[in-house]
């Protein structure tokens, strides 16, 4: 006999089955709580147009990837997030990953950095060097790119709320390189909303912040048309807890409010949206994951097409990097972490992404050891080069649990959009502590799941073995903390301390009025004023924000 429906099957077939033994008894879920039925046919996606939902690689909506060939041209970037320590030693992670076949570089900063506080600042004590690279002057910079032509590299730097000042000493040490604005190519995440929903290394309040990130969109769309302005972020909000539609829906309701204020700074969509691109996490739930990744390109085109007017081809693509998920990553058996990740970058790359990093298995434990970082890399390139998945382009295209599972998020994401749109923007709703409510209650249930073991973690609540010793993980000399300090004060000591004065106070003049910014940022640190002190300016004209409860 053969079924002529869906539901026949399940009667005549699956339910007769099912009486000899029943399946596990775990719910059938995706990691964001989407049920997951048995069985997809075309039932599933009646409503499915090719032409309209899909389409071909390279055009809109984009849904099967924004390069018609795209890894049958190029590779994914492999860019390992890297920086610890100091600028020397960064710098030396830097080459060793260049010389293994990195092909970014992705510069993790310290917390003082990305607070605005400079390394001596009695804040920063015991943080230096701890989680990032520590940056405060133009000196740092010189530093930790040396030796690297900054016009045949592409750099990411993850930075938000001091993005302005990290992004004008990148600029800084082209110019000394004699490396022309317009060949430098790369990305500054520069995404300050979801550093108040998620993340928490905010500065200013709101709405100077957005000050800060569409004076930046001017300066490079004049100055540096390559570079790519913002990375808009939905990785920190899902590390936070957020479900997959979540973190589509948070991501790109802080976009479209980028894009606002862009305008009513007198941008127009297509002079600024082409150098946006974004940045998602890839957590371990292979189908979802990759579902994700093609709803969110189809949304975005959809968005920036109907809802911002662009009309540049180039303006509806969603570009995006990629990250494994450090959340995921466990302290027992941290070995099978590096299992996790290479199903989270195949994710990625079924996905398709056009960058990655994949996390190393003993970052539950501390920073990655070469040793580590080295054999993320490696992932990578076998995928890359033995998986045979960068043969065609979206080859999980058609599979009707994944179309199916594509359309599902998409509308779940748009209903959330619909919530933020109501209350008034991405920026009203933060203020309100929305996201962040939705935020913890996602995360609550699903460790509530985990606690009741209707979501298997290997080695924290099932198959746990007697834990091996601890191995060998990367800690950060002290030392070179205080090597940190005494650099910074010889700067101090041998910069022309009227230069310094006088144009601090022209960025404070500027960040008074409606003038651009970011040239005045960059006259700061040409002259080696340091990035607490500008900081510190932007503090005193705009105050600092105190987060909010959530309504």
């Amino acid at each position: 006999m053969t079924s002529q429906s869906k539901g026949q099957w399940q009667r005549e077939t699956l339910e007769p089955f099912l009486n000899l033994g029943p399946e596990r008894t775990e719910r059938r879920a995706t990691t964001s709580g989407l049920e997951v039925g048995p069985l997809y046919t075309p039932e599933d996606i009646p409503s499915l147009d090719y032409q309209r939902d899909l389409g071909y690689p390279g055009e809109y909506p984009f849904t099967r990837g924004i390069y018609p060939n795209m890894y049958r041209g190029r590779p994914w970037t492999m860019r390992q997030y890297s920086g610890f320590a100091s600028p020397e030693e960064s710098n030396r992670r830097y080459r060793y990953l260049l010389e293994q076949g990195q092909t970014g570089l992705s510069v993790a900063f310290d917390l003082p950095t990305q607070m605005g506080y400079d390394s001596d600042h009695p804040l920063a004590q015991g943080e230096v060097g701890k989680v990032g690279v520590p940056v405060c002057s133009l000196r740092d910079m010189e530093l930790l790119f040396d030796g690297i032509p900054l016009g045949q590299v592409s750099t990411s730097m993850t930075i938000n709320a001091t993005a302005s000042v990290l992004l004008a000493l990148y600029i800084a040490v082209a110019k000394k390189q004699g490396v022309p604005l317009d060949r430098l190519r790369g990305t500054v995440q520069n995404d300050i909303l979801k550093e108040y929903i998620a993340r928490g290394t905010y500065i200013y309040p709101p709405r100077p912040s957005l000050r800060l990130v569409t004076d930046l969109f001017a300066y490079c769309a004049k100055e540096s048309p390559s570079w790519n302005t913002i990375s808009v972020s939905g990785y920190h909000m899902r590390e936070a807890g957020a479900t997959a539609a979540q973190e589509m829906a948070f991501t790109f309701a802080n976009a479209l409010a980028y894009a606002r204020a862009a305008r009513e700074a007198g941008l127009q969509p297509d002079a600024f949206l082409p150098q946006l691109s974004f940045f998602f996490v890839a957590q371990s739930d292979l189908l979802e994951e990759v579902a994700k990744f093609r709803a969110a390109r189809r949304m975005w085109a959809r968005l920036a097409r109907q809802r911002l007017g662009a009309r540049d081809p180039r303006s509806w693509m969603l570009r995006f990097h990629v990250q494994t998920a450090g959340v995921t990553l466990t302290a027992q058996q941290p070995a099978v972490n590096a299992v996790r990740s290479t199903l989270q970058a195949l994710a990625a790359v079924l996905g398709g992404a056009q960058s990655l990093h994949v996390n190393s298995s003993d970052e539950a434990l501390g920073l990655p050891t070469e040793e580590s970082a080295l054999l993320s890399l490696r992932t990578q390139q076998v995928i890359a080069h033995e998986s045979g998945v960068t043969d065609t382009v979206d080859p999980l295209a058609g599979s009707y649990y994944v179309e199916s599972l594509t359309d599902s998020l998409e509308q779940e994401a748009t209903r959330y959009m619909e919530r933020i749109e109501a209350m008034g923007g991405a920026v009203a709703a933060l203020e309100r502590g929305y996201q962040m409510q939705e935020i913890a209650e996602a995360a609550y249930r699903f460790q509530r799941q985990v606690e009741a073991k209707k979501r298997v973690i290997v080695g924290v609540n099932e198959h746990v073995s007697e834990e091996p010793a601890i191995p060998e993980v990367l800690r950060v000399d002290p030392e070179q903390a205080r090597r940190q300090v005494e650099r910074l004060q010889q700067v101090r000591r041998s910069r022309d301390s009227g230069a310094v004065r006088s144009r601090l106070a022209r960025l404070q003049e500027a960040a008074r009025s409606a003038e651009n910014t970011m040239p005045l940022v960059l006259e700061c640190v040409e002259a080696y004023a340091t990035l607490g002190e500008i900081s510190d300016v932007l503090r005193g004209v705009w105050g600092e924000w105190r987060p909010v409860a959530a309504m």
